[in-house]
């Protein structure tokens, strides 16, 4: 098969978007994307999640931050992929605690239980790869935070056969809930902080900073050289999900949600 110009490939990344746009207006089950619009590389797949975001960033403004999906191995085995994926939280999807949401605007809800990185300083694509003092450098604050995902409905049994596929339907992302910035972060050991989650006030996991790629700030770097490979970077203000500590939950109309790690305090959410 001949390669694809530029001007080609494009196109097809558009036509893969408004299918991803229309298939989430319409509430359909998360199914791969059809043979001539699926991705062939993570090039191809990051490609079509830029025009998919820019399509919902009409509604859901600008870009906020970002996520990292699939930061232990045994997620990344499972999905048959062997490094983690990124998605983009958009500005109006990032809530302060305590929040509501509304399960009904979803397919399915679902949340992680993470820890996140606001930036204090810019990290230039220049700068890349980074180590891990340019990182801590550059962390302005750190909060509980739970990420709101949309899963629809999805099969994960199938998960492994298109494992480029959620890069390309933006790693589910629904933006996030965040708790206070912690501003005073410095003489907390983020590896080692225990986080607790519970829904309606019954404990269902608890979890270390660790848990997600060893330290929070290697998902932190993650993301940062990942920005990096297209000339992208982590600006002031940006917030990075770093991975969740404890297993994703579903979660449904009438479910509070609860998350508290030591040293950075707690985060809540009420689904309506």
């Amino acid at each position: 098969m001949p390669a694809e110009k530029p001007q080609q490939s494009g196109l097809r990344f558009e036509q893969a978007a408004q299918w991803l746009f229309d298939a989430h207006a319409r509430r359909e089950r998360f199914r791969a994307l059809p043979a001539e619009l699926a991705p062939r590389s993570v090039r191809d797949a990051y490609g079509i999640q830029d025009a998919f975001v820019a399509l919902r960033a009409a509604r859901l403004g600008a870009i906020g931050g970002y996520k990292i999906a699939l930061s232990t191995p045994q997620m990344q085995k499972f999905v048959g992929v062997d490094s983690p994926q990124a998605g983009v939280m958009l500005g109006k999807t990032l809530l302060r605690s305590p929040a509501r949401v509304r399960a009904a605007d979803y397919v399915r809800l679902i949340v992680e239980f993470e820890i996140a990185i606001e930036i204090g300083e810019p990290l230039p694509a220049a700068d890349a790869p980074f180590p891990r003092e340019r990182l801590a450098g550059a962390v302005g604050a750190v909060m509980a935070a739970l990420e709101l995902a949309d899963d629809r409905d999805a099969d994960y049994a199938e998960l492994p056969r298109h494992p480029l596929h959620l890069i390309c339907d933006n790693a589910w992302n629904e933006g996030a809930v965040l708790g206070e910035p912690v501003r005073a972060w410095r003489d907390l050991d983020l590896a080692t902080i225990r986080g607790v989650a519970s829904v309606n006030g019954r404990t269902i996991g608890e979890g270390r900073g660790a848990d997600a790629l060893g330290h929070p700030l290697n998902a932190l770097g993650w993301v940062a050289n990942h920005l990096a490979e297209s000339g992208r970077a982590l600006m002031r203000g940006d917030v990075v999900i770093t991975g969740s500590l404890v297993p994703t939950r579903a979660v449904k109309a009438g479910d509070t949600v609860q998350f508290s790690l030591d040293g950075l305090g707690a985060v809540e959410l009420t689904v309506d």
